[in-house]
């Protein structure tokens, strides 16, 4: 946390040494205040860092069971989903004429309720 900023105004603006000196001076005096916040902060700062990473440790543990739930319904739904895809491609290649009259009237509900 010890980041002292120095400005050098010197060639730039033409501010006199002094200016630039007492801008040197307001820098360091501010950095030294905000070191000193920090200083006296730090405690209370680590414990509430503590406690948040005992929350996130706490929601890790409780989403650990909903993950393995999801990764087993996903592995399900997987199959589901490749037999869904077999089925259909089996019933397109059955009635191909059926099948683009189907798409047709649905595409043009779903336009209509698009509007």
């Amino acid at each position: 946390m010890e980041s002292t900023l120095r400005v050098n105004t010197s060639g730039a603006a033409g501010m006199p040494n002094s200016a630039d000196s007492a801008l040197n001076k307001a820098s360091t005096s501010a950095h030294a205040a905000v070191n000193s916040i920090a200083g006296a902060a730090k405690p209370a700062i680590e414990r509430v860092a503590g406690m948040a990473h005992e929350a996130v440790d706490s929601a890790a543990g409780a989403a650990a069971p909903a993950a393995q739930w999801l990764a087993r319904q996903g592995d399900s739904l997987n199959a589901a989903q490749k037999k869904l895809l077999s089925d259909t491609c089996s019933y397109v290649s059955a009635n191909p004429l059926k099948s683009v009259g189907i798409a047709a009237v649905v595409g043009f509900l779903v336009s209509r309720m698009l509007r």
